[in-house]
This record gives structure tokens, sequence and C-alpha cells, in this order.
């Protein structure tokens, strides 16, 4: 497919003929754009102090982290909205293998409860998102 569902301010989905060569993917509020903030935001703080020298913590961290924002990205180029389904499935199911480490680093004092609470909403928001862009992609499919 050559667009992708972008969230809107006011929390409607609406279907965007953005394409992804010249200002591509990164337009407007869309689902690509968040889950890539969100990674880059993982890695700059799996960077410091205890959670940077725990390499086993820290790269399954910004592993599942990248898979929130690639899942998307790569189901929006699927052929079908069934696939393309599927693909935003794993990505927001993404979401429970990164909370799982981030509660662990949390607990073992590897990150402030600040960050932790902070990185719980990015990801609950994101969440949210995918899943009306999973309702609509059914919806477009008859699913």
């Amino acid at each position: 497919m050559s667009s992708f569902l972008e969230i809107k301010n006011n929390g409607k989905l609406s279907r965007q003929g953005v394409r992804r060569n010249g200002e591509g993917w990164a337009q407007g509020g869309g689902v690509w754009q968040w889950a890539k903030d969100l990674a880059v935001q993982i890695y700059k703080i799996s960077d410091k102090a205890a959670l940077g020298k725990d390499f086993g913590l820290r790269d399954q961290i910004r592993r599942s982290a990248v898979r929130i924002s690639s899942n998307p990205a790569e189901g929006d180029e699927r052929d079908t909205d069934k696939e393309s389904v599927r693909f935003f499935s794993v990505a927001k199911g993404s979401f429970a293998e990164l909370c799982t480490p981030l509660q662990i680093a949390f607990e073992i004092g590897h990150i402030e409860r600040d960050t932790l609470k902070s990185l719980e909403r990015e990801c609950s928001q994101l969440g949210k998102m995918i899943g009306a862009l999973i309702k609509a992609r059914k919806e477009h499919a008859g699913l």
C-alpha cells in the first residue's frame, strides 16, 4: 500500500495519501513516527549508568523498542490489509515484551521510577494508536 493511517490530534483515524518517497513516513502524527521516537528515546536511556553496562537487559529492551517501530513499517508495505494487521498486531505485542524488561530494570535500580512511568505512558498511548490502526484496517478489509 502506498499510504498509511494517521492518528489526528482529535484521536480519529484518517487515510492519508502519504508516499514514502520525498516527505514519507515522518509526516504528521503517524504511528511510525511515534514508535520510532520511542525507540530513539529507549536507546538514549539505555546508554546511561548501570543499564548501559547490563548488556543482556539493555539489548532486550532495545530490540523490543525497534520491533515496535519496524513492524508497522513492514506491515504497511504488505499487499493486503490482512497481512498488514498481522504485522501491526506483532508491534502491539512487542509492547509487553518491552514493558517487562523495563520493569525489571527499574526493580534492580537501573532506571528511575519517573523514567519508567514516562515510558509506560508513551507505550500506552502508542498501543492505543496501533490498536486503532488494527481496527481500521480490519474494518477496511472486512475482517
